[in-house]
């Protein structure tokens, strides 16, 4: 009698735990379906937005009707849903949900380098993933997870490049790798420019060993290769290896110095209770309305300095000046972003932030490859999609020189 019953109360266990189980995969896809139902109510929701009008509906004011849809996966925390995009005749259908779907899918790939150069244990590593995507990424798959997300990293680094960018800003950032066990500075060298359309894009990321001009050149060689066409300035620092393979690889493009690294140099031969003075001489010659009246300035600015005893400054302003005048000849509603580095700079101060947790990298590929998934990421975010400048007043400045 004892040993039946304690039989039926293992059989009553057992169905128990079955009926949870399945009591738990049904709660599962409800929650599936209800998160794939309300992303595909809001993307029909945003289509109507963009027809000023809801499907079938007929008013005056519709401006589109739909034309379809199509299907496209995206992976949740409760499992994967399909989305239904919807397609319109006339107009593009740019959903911002898809948009912080790819800003996302990014951002996890980026962590997954970053967990790895800094020597995250597989275990962390099992359950970030988990928290990140919603299922474990177990130890035999993690290297080639990282294969994958590497590879698609340096295709997005090396993708040919569409269109002209008018504007090009090129600078380096100083990282730290391994060598032969010690450590050592590695540069990546960072392209971002403006296209045809004004808005900014990452061009180009490569390691550069040494800041010199057989990287310089290697570097513009294959942005020229890859299709960068059509720049007419180029806004770097004076590195001598930078200035000359530009001079030498884009003949037909001018070369802007950039005015804030000007000051930089200038102040440096100055003494420190003399900075307030000297930059306020300095900023003048560039609040000029244009380059004749700049020179005239500068002229005065170089004899106040041999007034003052700082003949060394005076120097650098009289033998430098004309590099930073360059953005003057084109328009002038783009002049205070093309004469410094400025937009180089702050995406340059976010990579030394995310890059720090590393410390030194395994060797340069590691290096690249992880500032280029940073350089992705922003890429994907406002900083790519919003309208930087209106290029079509280069057009009018054009017309107007003919």
């Amino acid at each position: 009698m004892g040993k039946k019953l304690a039989k039926d109360r293992v059989e009553i266990k057992n169905a128990i735990e079955v009926n949870q189980e399945q009591i738990k995969g049904h709660l599962n896809e409800l929650v599936r379906q209800s998160v794939e139902e309300t992303l595909n109510g809001l993307l029909d929701a945003e289509a109507d937005r963009l027809c000023q009008a809801k499907r079938y509906e007929r008013v005056a004011d519709r401006v589109d009707t739909r034309a379809g849809h199509y299907e496209r996966g995206l992976q949740t925390q409760a499992g994967e849903v399909e989305l239904k995009v919807p397609k319109l005749r006339t107009l593009p259908f740019e959903t911002q949900i898809i948009e912080r779907y790819r800003r996302r899918e990014s951002s996890v790939e980026e962590a997954l380098l970053e967990m790895y150069y800094a020597g995250v244990s597989m275990r962390r590593v099992e359950d970030i993933t988990d928290a990140l995507w919603g299922s474990r990424v177990s130890p035999s798959t993690i290297s080639e997870l990282n294969q994958k997300v590497s590879g698609k990293i340096d295709e997005w680094r090396t993708r040919p490049l569409a269109g002209s960018h008018v504007y090009v800003w090129l600078d380096a950032i100083w990282l730290k790798r391994s060598w032969a066990g010690e450590v050592r500075n590695v540069s990546v060298l960072v392209a971002i420019g403006v296209g045809d359309e004004g808005y900014r894009e990452v061009l180009g990321v490569q390691e550069g060993m040494k800041e010199d001009k057989e990287s310089w050149s290697d570097f513009l060689k294959s942005l020229r290769g890859r299709g960068l066409k059509g720049t007419e300035l180029f806004i770097t620092d004076k590195c001598q290896g930078l200035v000359e393979s530009v001079g030498e690889i884009f003949p037909e493009a001018r070369w802007q110095r950039c005015v804030v690294h000007w000051y930089r140099n200038v102040l440096r031969t100055v003494p420190k209770t003399k900075w307030r003075e000297v930059a306020a001489m300095l900023k003048a010659i560039h609040a000029q309305e244009d380059r004749p009246a700049a020179l005239r300035k500068a002229h005065d600015v170089h004899k106040k300095l041999l007034a003052m005893k700082l003949a060394k400054a005076a120097q650098i302003v009289r033998e430098g000046v004309e590099e930073t005048l360059a953005y003057m000849s084109f328009p002038r509603e783009h002049w205070l972003k093309i004469r410094t580095t400025n937009p180089l700079e702050r995406i340059n101060r976010e990579i030394r932030r995310r890059t720090r947790v590393v410390g030194a990298f395994p060797d340069g590929n590691a290096a690249v490859l992880l500032v280029t998934a940073r350089l992705r990421h922003i890429a994907g975010t406002r900083w790519g999609s919003k309208l930087y400048m209106d290029v079509k007043r280069l057009e009018n400045r054009r017309e107007t020189a003919a």
